[in-house]
């Protein structure tokens, strides 16, 4: 049984499917007038890893994202640049898609835009106005009435009766005496000059921000659905007024479960522009390789705070690389199989198989205990090493050493890092340096100009100079080629090289 924390309930429940087999997900998606920053990355990074184990447990996982494409932020930027705010949101639309398939994220089964509904919205409104929820102004705004729905808070954990004005945004600043309670908010917004807005029963106007989510999952994925999910920073007040308009208007319940990713900081700091600590994504990734920023959101609990830094970064792909050479290692052992004999034995890695898998599952089971999860990878990963330590497989025993690489790379592609492209596959492409061709032909004889075919002259050089016990030489290829970034490890199969360029 898959247990998450639960952030109405305030404490661990079971996942149990509202429709046996299927999980209907729904997380808040980006606002579309700028890059998304780091911090928005790991929230979407999280809920795909959330989403990839579910689908590997055999769920059949609808997920909704939606994309807010008309807001205060986005109609400010084009002011600001002198263009529609169609254009702003159109292009950052584009570039949050481009981001999230950089690091690996997974489109949603669908992606709704707020301007592709607004009429889905409009009758949501008329619904709460007609049932008491909600309130038109002579100007022509709507605000939901939060007294009207008793257990306003609760998602939250806060007490409407010691509560200050709930969400103060650009458009409602100076204006809360049109209000009838200072903790209403907007459902609709009454046009300005020059902004986007659509005909409505109440006159020209644009939708509130909490509106567009409650219509859009609504739609696609009906009510109730399974989870809800998005960061720690829209508990309140986004999530807590979604939830009150949307059960409100349908009488019914909303989002069965609740989950929220904790927020990342930047060297211990809370990232903010005015602490000039804050990154964009795109920003991060000219330096990091994506599997590696993976790598380190996954050292932390999904629902932790988690530290960013140059030195979390590097230690992140630190460990990334135990794993990559682990499976190179084992990949290397395969391909050079030739003994007669079994070395390995059958009962014991099926075993270790076995138990790694069934240990990872109890950790991911947990509420996506991530970390206890690479920490049973990690196990795994040092058995692994040894199994192959210094030996001469045979055919049966590849293929059982093939069953541990699979182990591998299956555990940790579920979340959302590859390893597909090491090996063999990445010898292809090795991305070797020039200058090796020279360096084969000063010590090797090699008249060729294909890096990889040097790296090989150089190989077969030194284990000629070491059969004839021609030290210097033997040394010179291997000081030599480390200068360039090339580590040789003798095996009982034969020299090989990692490449640290």
């Amino acid at each position: 049984m898959i247990r998450i924390y639960d952030t109405r309930m305030h404490k661990k429940v079971d996942l149990v499917a509202l429709e046996h087999g299927k999980i209907k997900m729904y997380v808040c998606g980006p606002t579309v007038y700028n890059y998304i920053h780091i911090g928005n990355a790991r929230t979407f990074m999280s809920f795909d890893m959330i989403r990839r184990y579910l689908e590997w447990r055999k769920f059949d996982v609808i997920f909704v994202q939606n994309v807010t494409d008309v807001d205060d932020k986005i109609i400010n930027k084009a002011n600001e640049e002198g263009r529609s705010a169609s254009e702003v949101a159109e292009e950052y639309t584009a570039a949050f898609i481009e981001d999230m398939h950089a690091v690996n994220v997974k489109d949603p089964t669908i992606r709704p835009k707020a301007t592709e509904e607004i009429d889905t919205m409009i009758a949501m409104v008329k619904d709460l106005v007609d049932g008491g929820h909600a309130y038109a102004t002579e100007d022509g705004d709507v605000y939901f009435s939060v007294r009207s729905f008793p257990s306003y808070g609760s998602l939250s954990g806060r007490n409407v009766d010691e509560m200050e004005a709930g969400h103060r945004d650009l458009r409602t600043e100076g204006i809360e005496d049109r209000k009838e309670d200072p903790l209403d908010f907007a459902l609709w917004k009454a046009a300005k000059p020059g902004e986007p807005a659509w005909e409505s029963p109440w006159g020209q106007g644009r939708p509130g921000w909490h509106i567009e989510c409650s219509c859009m999952s609504k739609k696609y994925l009906g009510l109730p659905f399974d989870i809800h999910g998005g960061g720690a920073d829209l508990i309140f007040p986004h999530h807590e007024n979604e939830r009150a308009q949307s059960e409100a208007a349908c009488g019914c319940e909303f989002a069965h479960h609740w989950m929220h990713g904790g927020m990342l900081q930047i060297n211990g700091e809370k990232m903010s522009k005015s602490l000039n600590n804050f990154f964009l994504l795109r920003d991060i990734l000219e330096t990091v390789d994506p599997n590696v920023l993976r790598f380190l959101m996954l050292q932390t609990h999904y629902r932790s705070p988690l530290d960013f830094s140059d030195e979390r970064v590097d230690e992140a792909g630190v460990a990334l690389d135990r794993i990559k050479n682990a499976v190179k290692n084992l990949e290397w052992a395969i391909e050079t199989a030739q003994g007669a004999d079994d070395v390995i034995d059958a009962e014991e890695v099926n075993t270790l198989l076995r138990e790694t898998r069934m240990a990872y599952i109890v950790a991911m089971d947990d509420d996506f205990n991530s970390p206890k999860a690479l920490g049973e990878v990690f196990d795994f990963v040092a058995k692994a090493n040894t199994l192959v330590a210094g030996k001469t497989l045979s055919a049966a025993d590849a293929k059982l050493v093939g069953e541990v690489r699979d182990l591998i790379v299956e555990l940790i592609g579920v979340f959302g890092v590859d390893l597909t492209a090491t090996g063999a596959e990445e010898a292809s492409d090795s991305g070797y340096p020039a200058e090796v061709v020279d360096l084969a032909a000063e010590l090797a004889g090699f008249d060729g100009t294909d890096a990889e075919a040097a790296v090989q002259a150089l190989l077969d050089a030194r284990a000629a100079a070491r059969a004839a016990k021609d030290w210097g030489l033997a040394d010179a290829v291997r000081d030599r080629m480390g200068e360039l970034g090339f580590t040789i490890m003798d095996t009982p199969q034969g020299a090989r090289v990692e490449f640290a360029g």
